[in-house]
Order: C-alpha cells, then structure tokens, then sequence
C-alpha cells in the first residue's frame, strides 16, 4: 500500500456547502489536522470558505494537477451520482492521484464499490462518511445498546427518521444491533406525512417510520424529525429521542407478587430505578451549539477512522463491506417505500416550550438526574463555602499562564471559577459543565465579568469522556466524583495524569457520605429575595448504589409556600483514599476532619525523598 501521511496530515476540503462543517472540523482539530486549503467547481460558495479560512482555493473546473502537491486527504462534500451531483467521479479522480478520501453521503452501493476499488488500486483509502453515527448523543446510544444487548435480548426497535437520512438510520441500527444480517422489508402502510414499514435488521422485528417527503430546494428544513430510536430488550428500553438527544433509559417495570398475588409496591430494588434516566453525555443541546461543535467533532472522528485504517493499511474493499451492507439495505427500502412526496418547506412557528406548560411547577417535582431543576437556586447557598473555596484556591497558588489552563470540571454556576480566576489573574480556565441551566447561568457570569470573559472557556463537557487540552497546568474536580463509576473515575484520573504537566495538582473535592449515611431532613440554607423567602432543606437515605441526596426548595411568601422543587442524586461512597488507589498519585490531604474532604494529588514519584 502507498498513500502515506504526513505526521500531521494536510486536508483539502471540497465544495463549499456541507464542506463548511469538515473545514471548522480541520481548522479545530488542534493541530491534529491541517487544513491545506478549499476545492470546488468555481461557485462562490467554495472560494468564500477557502478566504474564510485563509487557505488557497483550488479550481477544479480547470484541474486536478496541483492537489496531490498540498494534501494527503480529501473531503468530498459534493453530492454524488445518486443526488444528481459529480461528487463519485471527484473523489475517484482524486483517489486515483493518491489522496485518501472522505465522501459525504449518500452514495449507491455500485459508487460505494466502484471507489473502493480504485481506493485499493491505488493504494489509499477511501470512506463513505455517514455523519450521524459520529455525533455525540448517538455515540451514547451505540455504545449503550452495545452494552444492553450483551445482557439482554433485544426483542424490538421502534425508529423513525425522514427519507433523506434514511441510510445513515441503517448505519445506526447496524452499529446498535452489531451487524444486519439477516435483514427484510414488508409492503409499507399508511399515507400523510409518515408512512410505516416492518421489517427485520440483524434478525431484530423492526418498525420503521419514515417521512417520506422531500423538499428538492431544501432537503433538510422541510424534516419535522430526526433519527428517533427505541431499542426494546428483556430488560427496558433504551431510547434515542433525537440525534442530538437525549438518550433515555427505561427498564422494564416489574413487581413481585404476595401470597394472595396482589403486587409487592415496597421494599424491591428494582421499584427503586428511577422510570426513565438520561445517559450522560447524551443531554440535548442547541441545534446551533449542535452543529458548531457536535457536528465538526463527527467529522474529526470520521477522519480518525480513516488515517486509523491508512496507518493500517487496511484494504478499501474490506472496509466498504459494512457500507455496502448498509447501502444495499437503504437502496431496497426506499425502493419498496416509493418515490417521496415533493413538498414546498416554509419556516415553521417558534413556539417556545413556555407555551405548552402551564407555567407552574408541580409541588415536589423531581428530576432524576443532572442539577438543572438547582440551578435557579445553587448561587443562593453554594456562595457560602468560602472556606472550602478558599482551600481550592490555596491548592493552586502558584500557577502560572506557562503551566496550562486549569480544567475544572463540574464548574456549576462558576462561583469557584470566579474565585479561582480572581487569585490567579494570569491563569487561563476551562470550565467544564454539561448540565445546560447551570451551564447558562456561567456562561452569563463569564460573558457579564470582562476579567472572565477572556480566560474562561466554557464546554458542555461531562467526566469522564469530556475533550481536554494537551497540556493541563491544573485539574480541579469538585463534588464530581462520587456521581460517577468506579471505571469512570479511573478513566478519569488517567485521562487527567497523561496531560498534568509535572507536579501540577489535582483538587479533589468529595462529600462525607457513605452507603450507611441516613438523615435528615435538615435545614441548610436560607435567604431572602424580594418578598420571597427561600429554604433549602437536604436529606440523605441509603441507596443500593450509595446515598441518595435529596434537596428540597421552598419559596414562600408571608409565611406560606406557593412553590417548591425536589432533586435527587446518588452518590456513590468515594473517599480521598480510593482516588489515591484509583489514580496511583500521591494524596496530600488538607482537610481530612471536615465535612467535605479535600485533598491534592500529584504523581509519587516527586514527592518522595
């Protein structure tokens, strides 16, 4: 095999719409990837990307000599054969001049054959990027689903998606389920909008609905859903509620039986499992912040793939069986569903969700899982306590700009970033917080602060998978880890000690409960706003999985409540003595009698003496 690749390859970008995504995926790859410059036909579309970029643009009208010269890869974001486009015979012209190549969707599978072919003829590689199995949510979904099926028979799949992203809902499921075969389509039903089909997929019963209209202008604005999947197994259902999210997790409901067969409704742990649970990590996002950075992020891991199977020196045609598979069973399913209903696509209503609430929040409403029910009311109480902020700082004293940024990870609302920021003015900070209201609240505080606004960056990330930087002059993780795996948290550590510069801290913040812990409720805080008078109560019970912590908030006017909130989390029994085992660092306790431990770890071997 020929095709090498330069230690950081150099990327070509063709065509100017799509393409647009794979350029910002480049461009931000950090240094992983190098964007060499845009191609296209002559439009304007291409050009204006390539100045965008600052990058050269190559007219492919004229010819293709000179791409060899720039790039190891190409990007074919041009429609191919089957949408009407010369997408197919620009990535076989460009695999025949040696440049691996990532051709968007969708291709017919005599395309998808045809490519790689002339990919192993000439020594390179060629992939079919299908986008959506990349994006984060549905990477939850996959992996999840991997995990359910190794433990419980999948009985059913509910899907629905519209017809123009049809083949990568195949590619989905096949990933879900672990392959496709054996796999059939019966006669579809149904007229409208959504028109139903049934079938088998891996030997799976599947039922698919699918919006079988297309707008020829606007292929993607006329869609009223996404890829929405339910994977029924023994065990519950594991739902894919949108490609950006959330996944959900249901399991089954199931209650034993007493002597005179009327249901047992206590004392079964299985009754204790929250009915659904989003996956973290799979929580639903903005489609602007989806398709700024979940989308860029799909393609730079399609592009992993690819330099994965260059470096191996994979052959194309074993690598196109997976997507000829999948094209073959699209290809047959849009033939059995018929030609889609041309329709005209008009911007919709924006109905915000206010308008479909009532405005009111039930008394004791709960929410299983993330800290967005809090947020509201977290900066009311979590503002007093300076000691514990101000040990987090006295741990970091020292940092410089050279160091690295700090990562702190589950920064909340940011009230320790604002204090780590202020004792350290030349510290740059990664704030890390994927609940997307208390998110918000930092964000403001960050974009309100012009001393925040240019050091903080703030990402939705979630332990233990959340992206960091290179280098880390400091990690800070505070009231995390106890909400995470044992696995999770040792993912964690090693994630974080690889990129610590030498002798850099990590901060650890636990709190004292263990699986025993049980009381309450005691009132913790309290403050006044306006006429209202806030309270905030918290109780601790044993749970099969550690403590359960239950916060409850009540506002109250002239004595009596007229609105109240409940949230529940579990956390898992950690002490400061299990990080130092997980993580093989040295653990410097500073406050080993208070009721929220606190330590800093650092790797041993520069500690002992």
């Amino acid at each position: 095999m020929t095709g090498g690749l330069a230690d950081i390859p150099r990327v070509v970008v063709v065509g100017g719409g799509f393409g647009r995504i794979h350029a910002e995926a480049v461009a931000g790859s950090r240094g992983s990837y190098e964007l060499a410059g845009v191609a296209g036909k002559g439009g304007a579309a291409s050009r204006e990307l390539a100045q965008a970029h600052g990058v050269p643009y190559f007219d492919l009208s004229r010819s293709l000599d000179d791409l060899p010269l720039v790039a190891d890869i190409a990007c074919v974001a041009v429609g191919s054969a089957i949408s009407g486009g010369p997408g197919t015979d620009l990535a076989q012209q460009l695999l025949s001049r040696g440049l691996h190549v990532l051709q968007e969707h969708p291709l017919h599978p005599d395309e998808i054959l045809a490519c790689a072919r002339t990919a192993r003829r000439h020594g390179v590689q060629h992939r079919v990027n299908l986008h959506y199995r990349q994006v984060r949510p549905v990477r939850v979904f996959i992996e999840a689903a991997q995990r359910l099926i190794a433990r419980s028979e999948p009985l059913f799949v509910d899907a629905a998606a519209p017809v123009h992203v049809l083949h990568p809902l195949i590619d989905v499921l096949a990933a879900a389920l672990g392959g496709v075969r054996p796999w059939s389509w019966n006669e579809p039903t149904g007229d409208g909008a959504l028109r139903s089909i049934t079938g088998t997929l891996a030997g799976v019963p599947v039922t698919l609905r699918v919006q079988n209209q297309l707008d020829p202008l606007d292929r993607d604005n006329h869609a009223l859903l996404w890829h929405r999947i339910a994977l029924g197994t023994s065990a519950g259902v594991l739902t894919l509620a949108d490609t950006h999210g959330p996944v959900l997790w249901s399991p089954r409901w199931h209650a034993d039986r007493d002597e005179h067969h009327r249901l047992v409704l206590r004392g079964d742990e299985r009754l204790d499992q929250a009915s659904t649970t989003v996956l973290a990590g799979s929580e639903a996002t903005t489609m602007a912040e989806a398709m700024g950075q979940w989308w860029p992020e799909a393609v730079t891991r399609a592009l992993d793939g690819l330099v994965e199977a260059a470096a191996a020196q994979a052959d194309p045609l074993k690598q196109a069986q997976l997507d000829l598979s999948t094209a073959r069973i699209w290809n047959n399913l849009t033939s059995v569903l018929g030609p889609p209903e041309r329709i005209t696509a008009s911007a919709p209503v924006i109905i915000p969700v206010g308008d479909l609430t009532t405005g009111h929040e039930p008394a004791g409403a709960t929410v299983p899982q993330g800290y967005s029910l809090e947020a509201e009311f977290y900066d009311l109480v979590a503002g007093q306590r300076t000691d514990a902020v101000s040990n987090v700082v006295g741990a970091l004293a020292g940092l410089t700009d050279q160091d690295g940024p700090i990562v702190e990870i589950g920064a909340g609302t940011g009230l320790l970033t604002a204090a780590v920021a202020r004792a350290l003015p030349g510290a740059r900070i990664i704030a890390a917080e994927p609940d997307p209201i208390m998110r918000a609240v930092l964000t403001s505080k960050v974009v309100r602060d012009p001393h925040l606004r240019d050091r903080v960056t703030v990402t939705d990330g979630a332990a233990p998978d959340l992206e960091l930087p290179e280098r880390i002059g400091a990690a800070v993780v505070c009231g995390v880890a106890g909400h995470l795996s044992t696995d999770a948290r040792r993912t964690l550590w090693k994630r974080l000690s690889e990129r610590l510069v030498p002798d850099a801290p990590l901060v650890v913040e636990l709190l004292a409960l263990g699986p025993d812990a049980d009381f309450g409720p005691l009132r913790l805080g309290e403050t006044r706003i306006g006429s209202d008078d806030v309270h905030w109560s918290l109780s601790v019970a044993p749970h099969p999985d550690g403590s359960e912590m239950t916060s409850t908030w009540e506002v109250s006017r002239a004595g009596a409540v007229h609105r109240s909130a409940v949230a529940q989390h579990i956390w898992r029994p950690v002490t400061l003595a299990d990080v130092a085992a997980e993580s093989g660092l040295e653990l410097q306790v500073l406050n080993a009698d208070g009721a929220v431990p606190l330590g800093v770890l650092r790797p041993a071997s520069l500690h002992q003496h």
